[in-house]
């Protein structure tokens, strides 16, 4: 290879990049493993991990122990779908095209707007592409992002603005929902879009029409990222003025997994069809008159001419995608109903159950569907780290994300949480709480509270 390119030398090769940078050694590698012993390793390793099948799983704040039906893995893994699970050329079958939108459809249909694409990579990408969208719509500098909003979108709101020359300010939460006098504050002709999510990160209910209402007398386009279950009972945000809906597809269908893969979508007014990043698949018909499906919209910069590009997604969760809209249809309208109205009343059994808890106090009074925080007057790392032992997660430790909610636990309920579950974990969160108050452990520090940040929202920690 050195003689193809015409290099004397590894050195010679790598002459570019300053000696201060480069090891100046071999790699401190230990010897090699045969075949067998390294499986019986990683074997090994794998076994340290705890999944969601192996404890009684209340960690939700994005991804949730859902449960998904044997119907979507006897679809999804036929070789026509799994095979070409990353399609985004326009020579697609028509089955394939079909899956998108009849995908399409039913998210347009959950989030009461007029037109989706098939889908993007994640909720937080989705988020970020939005914000790019809503800069392309009136140019302007600024977006407000509520603080409810998970913290994995804002970053990514965060990093991608900063590319394309926006700057990104957060509206503060109040009783546990976005303050809306703090939002009318900041709110200026300069704001390109304001960004909410429902429910928020704290699990409340957002009064989004109010909010929305804001930001439409300054002009700015609202986002609002969603999670999908909860609209079978919520207002959809299309019927509240929102111009842009996208979320996380995780809950429709999808394992954990750890963390991935799952989905992401998108949906937005008419106007914003030909900004929309990704593709869009239409119905048409052929010479003879019959049904037949295309690629109707392609924005990305390999498809059209790159300086009208509005997305550089290479790709889509295509077969994660398919396993959201099979699932939507396994439920179909009155199980999504069904669905939503169970987790409102497991939850609120839960969140009762838990306040009444001496040492443990709800973190805000607003309404919740899903997920609910609290207090604990007790070193909320050592609380959850003691039910772990038990087999249960308790949740998702605040402090990780929240430096003001050091001593917050964000509970998560599933269909799959029944009420002994649910009695399961509040009497050992009792246990430990007692056990652990006056102890001298406190409030979990910030530090102690990010310390397995890394694992990830939603993921086993």
């Amino acid at each position: 290879m050195l003689d193809a390119i015409g290099v004397d030398s590894i050195d010679a090769l790598f002459a570019d990049i300053p000696a201060s940078l480069r090891l100046g050694r071999g790699l401190d590698l230990p010897a090699g493993m045969a075949e067998q012993e390294v499986y019986a390793h990683l074997r090994d390793l794998a076994a340290r991990n705890v999944s969601a099948e192996d404890e009684v799983s209340f960690l939700g704040a994005g991804m949730y122990d859902s449960y998904v039906p044997a119907l979507i893995d006897s679809i999804i893994l036929r070789s026509e779908f799994l095979t070409p699970y990353t399609p985004y050329q326009p020579e697609i079958s028509q089955g394939g095209l079909q899956v998108m939108f009849e995908y399409q459809t039913a998210i347009s249909e959950l989030t009461g707007l007029p037109v989706s694409n098939a889908s993007v990579y994640e909720g937080p990408s989705a988020v970020g592409a939005a914000g790019y969208l809503a800069k392309l719509t009136n140019g302007r500098p600024r977006v407000l992002a509520s603080r409810g909003v998970h913290p994995h979108s804002r970053q990514t709101l965060v990093t991608l603005s900063y590319g394309y020359g926006q700057t990104v300010q957060e509206i503060p939460l109040k009783d546990g929902v976005t303050d809306l006098e703090a939002l009318k504050a900041a709110l200026a002709d300069d704001v390109s879009a304001v960004v909410l999510q429902q429910p928020n990160f704290l699990g409340s209910v957002e009064d989004v029409a109010e909010l929305t209402a804001a930001a439409k007398e300054h002009g700015a386009l609202v986002i609002c990222a969603c999670d999908p279950i909860p609209l079978g009972i919520l207002q959809p945000p299309g019927e509240q003025g929102v111009d842009i809906a996208v979320g996380e597809g995780q809950t429709l269908g999808n394992r954990l997994d750890f963390g991935g893969p799952s989905f992401g979508f998108f949906a937005a007014a008419q106007e914003h069809i030909r900004r929309m990043p990704g593709r869009i698949a239409g119905e048409t018909t052929d010479v003879d008159g019959r049904r037949g499906f295309v690629l109707t919209l392609q924005t990305r910069e390999q498809h059209i001419r790159r300086e009208k590009a509005t997305s550089n997604i290479c790709t889509a969760q295509a077969l994660n995608a398919l396993a959201g809209v099979i699932y939507l249809s396994w439920l179909g309208r009155d199980g999504l109903v069904e669905l939503g109205e169970l987790l409102v009343q497991r939850t609120a059994y839960a969140r009762d159950r838990l306040a009444a808890i001496d040492g443990v106090s709800l973190l805000h009074e607003a309404p919740v569907v899903r997920e609910f925080a609290v207090r604990l007057d007790a070193n909320v790392e050592a609380v959850v780290e003691r039910l772990a032992a038990e087999g249960i997660n308790a949740g998702f430790r605040l402090g990780r994300e929240y430096d003001e909610y050091a001593d917050g636990l964000l509970v998560a309920i599933t269909e799959q949480r029944s009420k002994a579950d649910i009695d399961r974990l509040a009497d050992a969160l009792e246990r430990a709480v007692a056990e652990l108050r006056g102890s001298g452990s406190g409030a979990s520090s910030d530090a102690g509270g990010r310390a397995t940040a890394a694992t990830g929202a939603g993921a086993n920690a």
